[in-house]
């Protein structure tokens, strides 16, 4: 395997580093200390950058999201029944522990909908992981994204996650 190759490799091992290179934003030297790869420095941060021109420009895109949170949810199950149905609508599932609206519920989801992929989870928990606000379960599908948080966290998260929708990177092929 060529030098060329091996940092590719390594660098994939780091999509930060992927996306710092599609953005121009590396120092070229600093990268190739970060990476593990045999070669002297010069040549290492040389294949970087050759890497870094065969790269699509990073241009994150604004994805059509609306969102919203509700408030007061907790653990849903068989012995939470009422007569009022709509007080256990289960709202997230993982693992068989069900979240849904309750009468002491301490969490708070942040619900997305709309242009929701992979990408968009990604961005919006790197945002919620930047502004410190703790994520207790998460899960998405083709349109809809549910985060769920602390109580009180429910405002900096809905900011977190509006944020993201403005800056959701477009991965190159074969790096998704």
């Amino acid at each position: 395997m060529t030098l060329a190759a091996r940092t590719r490799d390594a660098a994939a091992d780091h999509p930060f580093l992927v996306d710092a290179l599609r953005a121009g934003v590396v120092n070229y030297a600093a990268a190739a200390r970060f990476v593990d790869v045999d070669g002297e420095p010069e040549a290492v941060a040389t294949a970087l950058r050759r890497y870094a021109e065969a790269l699509p420009d990073y241009a994150p895109s604004s994805q059509s999201v609306r969102v919203t949170m509700q408030r007061g949810l907790g653990r849903v199950g068989d012995d939470d029944a009422t007569a009022d149905d709509s007080v256990n609508e289960v709202l997230l599932t993982v693992n068989d522990v069900a979240y849904g609206p309750t009468a002491d519920g301490e969490r708070t989801a942040v619900l997305a909908t709309g242009a929701v992929d992979a990408a968009f989870a990604a961005a919006a928990l790197d945002r919620l992981a930047l502004a410190d606000v703790t994520v207790h379960a998460m899960a998405f599908d083709d349109d809809s994204l549910v985060a769920l948080v602390g109580r009180r966290a429910g405002a900096d998260a809905i900011r977190a996650v509006e944020a993201a929708a403005g800056s959701v990177p477009d991965r190159p092929a074969g790096e998704a």
